[in-house]
């Protein structure tokens, strides 16, 4: 009797022992809970800025299809060097074709952009016609002559059938109010947006840009994240007017959204147009 009951009591051990055990080997295999990611590398979403560990100067390792921020030759901004600029009378001026349009606005966290659906609007470079996709501004300036910066600056987004860019931009400072801008800016969205908000009043954006339309040419990028190249830079010397009620107003929104200017390596900027 005495020998059954010291058997069970081995039993008893034994299976506790046993799933003891068993439970170890389980919470070793059991894979530790991945923390949760809140870097500015988020799979899918990077988050990037103008200030900060998440400013231009860290673009490029932000996430890998930020590469070229940090490693491209062919970047924008630039300063344009007036006294550098290459007469190339090879080159032809481009052809702008805007109409009035009705455009819609939004707010996507980094600019205030508007945007063109209407397909209506291009230009034609180098026999090449790009359509306008959009509008957006940057304060200060992004690209500087002779090394001075703007009040503000504003760039035309076009896209060609193949799916290149070129950038009509075009350089603002203090002075009378601009009647072109006008509904936009009193329909600027102070904060994010989720949808476009319609504008009511046609736009002529040709009506926008200076009576002077003398450019200046260079091969660049975005200038924003992923900071792609190849893209065509039209730079127009003359800048446009905005009274300071309405730089203010943007810059209540985006008081400082610019890109410093990048190095210009080999390229060379250059003017079909010698006045």
């Amino acid at each position: 009797m005495k020998t059954i009951k010291y058997f069970n009591g081995l039993l008893a051990v034994g299976i506790v022992l046993s799933m003891v055990g068993c439970a170890s080997r389980q919470m070793e295999a059991a894979p530790e809970k991945a923390p949760e990611n809140h870097s500015a590398t988020t799979v899918g979403n990077p988050h990037w800025s103008y200030e900060g560990d998440t400013g231009p100067e860290y673009w490029g390792s932000l996430d890998p299809a930020f590469s070229a921020c940090a490693n491209g030759t062919e970047q924008s901004p630039i300063d344009i060097e007036l006294a550098d600029v290459k007469l190339d009378k090879t080159i032809d001026n481009i052809n702008i074709n805007y109409k009035p349009t009705t455009f819609t606005i939004m707010n996507n966290g980094h600019t205030i952009q508007v945007n063109d659906a209407s397909g209506s609007n291009s230009i034609i470079v180098d026999n090449d016609e790009y359509k306008l996709v959009q509008m957006h501004f940057h304060k200060p300036s992004e690209h500087q002559i002779n090394g001075k910066n703007f009040e503000m600056e504003g760039h035309l987004v076009h896209k060609n059938s193949a799916g290149n860019l070129s950038v009509l931009g075009f350089l603002i400072k203090v002075g009378n109010e601009n009647k072109e801008l006008a509904e936009m800016w009193s329909k600027l969205p102070p904060e994010k947006t989720e949808a476009d908000i319609n504008l009511e009043k046609s736009v002529d954006l040709f009506n926008l840009l200076p009576q002077d339309k003398k450019i200046f040419r260079y091969s660049g990028s975005l200038t924003t994240p992923t900071c792609s190249e190849e893209v065509k830079w039209l730079v127009l010397e003359q800048p446009i007017e905005m009274s300071k009620q309405q730089i203010d107003a943007f810059a209540s929104i985006f008081p400082h959204n610019n890109r410093p200017v990048q190095p210009l390596n080999e390229r060379q900027v250059s003017t079909p147009d010698g006045h």
